[in-house]
């Protein structure tokens, strides 16, 4: 009988002991972490902002493109109010007012602008008595703002009534082979010739006309230049800015 008892309480004593031994590495156990709600909500923010940051680095930039820009403005111009913009040179400054019914050039000069584009470029060409020309420049910072811009042309639009009187804002043409005569977006003319000049009419697109400091305008026409039109001396634009 004291055997019998005994035989029990061994068998007990034996399966604890191989309880307590060393789990088969088969399945490794590890510790549980005791998950909170709070705890997998932050987890879960955590992990999503690092998912965010991942998809940012990945991303490329926005660049406008030959297929792609026509579209942009489409979207760009809606809402937008009469516009007018500030130019600030290194001979003073002055005010044009941009055509509400030009929407695809007035949406490219203001996203120009608000990306700062213009600041630091030049009036680069200057024929006297006949057009102040702006919006290039012989420095890299322009060349880079170019770049990540992105490359593209804007077709004409010449049929809405405007003419290029004195004081007219227009876009020239590309210097590529361009028998549609598309715009290029960056650079810009101002008309100086009184009362105007018209035989522009109809190949270039007049987006705006000069509403303050014409006598800056005439200034900046009236410097110095060498053979290549180009001022003897650089006249910057120091800053583009949208007025309330």
């Amino acid at each position: 009988m004291y055997i019998q008892k005994l035989k029990y309480p061994v068998l007990l004593l034996y399966l604890f002991f191989l309880g307590c031994g060393e789990a088969p590495k088969e399945r490794p156990e590890t510790p549980q972490a005791t998950v909170t709600r709070d705890s997998l909500k932050e987890a879960t923010k955590v992990t999503q902002e690092k998912d965010s940051t991942s998809m940012e680095v990945a991303e490329k930039p926005f660049e406008l493109t030959e297929e792609n820009a026509i579209d942009f403005f489409f979207d760009y111009q809606k809402g937008l109010p009469t516009t007018r913009v500030k130019l600030t040179t290194s001979l003073g400054s002055f005010t044009v007012e941009l055509y509400d019914n030009v929407p695809y050039h007035k949406a490219n000069f203001i996203y120009l602008t608000k990306k700062g584009y213009f600041n630091n470029t030049m009036f680069h060409r200057v024929v006297k008595d006949f057009i102040i020309q702006g919006g290039n420049a012989d420095n890299l910072e322009t060349a880079r703002k170019r770049k990540e811009i992105g490359r593209y042309l804007l077709p004409p639009d010449t049929r809405k009534g405007h003419r290029h009187h004195r004081g007219t804002i227009s876009m020239p043409s590309s210097e590529i082979d361009n028998p549609h005569m598309l715009a290029s977006p960056y650079e810009f003319f101002i008309v100086v010739t009184d009362p105007g000049s018209y035989h522009l009419d109809g190949n270039y697109t007049p987006f705006g006309r000069v509403v303050e400091g014409m006598d800056v305008v005439d200034l900046i026409n009236q410097q110095p230049v060498d053979d290549g039109d180009w001022p003897s001396k650089n006249i910057y634009i120091k800053k583009a800015e949208i007025l309330k």
